[in-house]
């Protein structure tokens, strides 16, 4: 389905873009900022088939003639930029699909609809293009740039557009979404929960994700025996982990929570607290052998590993330095 109520979460955003239909107060050019996985697609989507709906309705009536056209991704006047070269958008791009196109009058709709994604990927000169379009727009024209990154737009860009910013979806929310819809169980959506921070796409990857379950499980099993590891057993983790080395931020979240998880029973002693409930005993273990201070240099040496990453210092290294770290702590 595909309707304003089918969005999870972004009532701001749901309201303003229903109310500018029903007031017919459309702009020409809005900025969807928001995570990757975020769902700023499925949003414009359904924001681009209610302009088009000959219903004339704030809720896309998903029957009509226009609507199926827009379900299909086939309609003529709903236009996605597409771009080949994988990250970067260029002048031509946008020349080609916006500039040139937009003075040819909708095919069979009252608006023609261009939706340009992963906006941030535009160059400098594919943005001063897209400027004299934003600048000059037909009556019929409306421009959807989806960005990951708002701060990489012009300024220019970005003061002739309605600016619409997503916000982390309550984890109720998530919940409820994960268990009805992916028909995963609690405890699970539990975890991906924990994991998405917000994120409704990155939610949704990661219980159907089946890396991500073998990525948990190597990283709860070194959790659960590093303490008595020898050094020639961590040097056999870190090679373990290298498998996983484009997923290792997953990695390293998950002994983050595995560790905020011990933190919080070490202070409370409540297991109904924690993310992960059925390790408890282990929890239980580590945070009777660990103080405050050493769970806090632990946490702290997660963020350093993460950012030494980030910036290409060696992984092994990296990795060796933050296991020898979460083994003295």
């Amino acid at each position: 389905m595909a309707k304003f109520t089918d969005i999870i979460g972004q009532e701001h955003i749901k309201e303003h873009l229903q109310n500018a239909i029903r007031t017919k107060k459309v702009s020409h050019a809005y900025i969807i900022n928001g995570e990757r996985h975020a769902g700023k697609e499925f949003i414009a989507g359904i924001f681009a088939m209610a302009l088009q709906c000959e219903n004339g309705d704030i809720q896309p009536c998903q029957k009509c003639h226009s609507c199926t056209q827009a379900l299909s991704k086939n309609h003529p006047d709903i236009i996605r930029l597409v771009h080949e070269k994988p990250n970067t958008i260029s002048v031509e791009d946008i020349r080609k699909q916006i500039n040139s196109d937009i003075s040819i009058k909708p095919y069979s709709g009252p608006y023609k609809i261009y939706i340009v994604n992963e906006g941030e990927k535009m160059t400098i000169q594919a943005q001063n293009a897209l400027l004299k379009t934003l600048e000059e727009p037909p009556a019929y024209g409306i421009i959807l740039i989806l960005t990951a990154n708002k701060n990489a737009l012009l300024p220019t860009v970005v003061s002739r557009c309605v600016v619409l910013n997503m916000k982390p979806v309550e984890d109720e929310l998530l919940k409820n979404y994960l268990m009805e819809t992916v028909e995963i169980p609690d405890y699970k959506a539990d975890i991906c929960v924990a994991f998405a921070r917000g994120n409704i796409g990155k939610a949704r990857m990661l219980a159907s994700s089946e890396e991500f379950e073998e990525i948990r499980e190597e990283a709860m099993t070194l959790m659960k025996y590093i303490g008595e590891m020898e050094i020639n057993e961590i040097v056999a983790a870190i090679k373990k982990i290298n498998h996983f080395k484009l997923e290792v931020s997953d990695y390293l979240d998950i002994i983050s929570v595995w560790y905020r998880d011990v933190l919080l029973f070490k202070a409370t002693n409540d297991a109904n607290l924690l993310i992960f409930k059925g390790e408890i005993q282990y929890i239980k273990k580590a945070a009777g052998k660990s103080d405050y201070e050493g769970i806090e240099t632990i946490l702290k040496a997660l963020d350093t590993a993460k950012s030494r990453l980030n910036a290409n210092v060696n992984f092994d290294l990296t990795m060796e330095l933050l296991l020898m770290t979460i083994q003295e702590n």
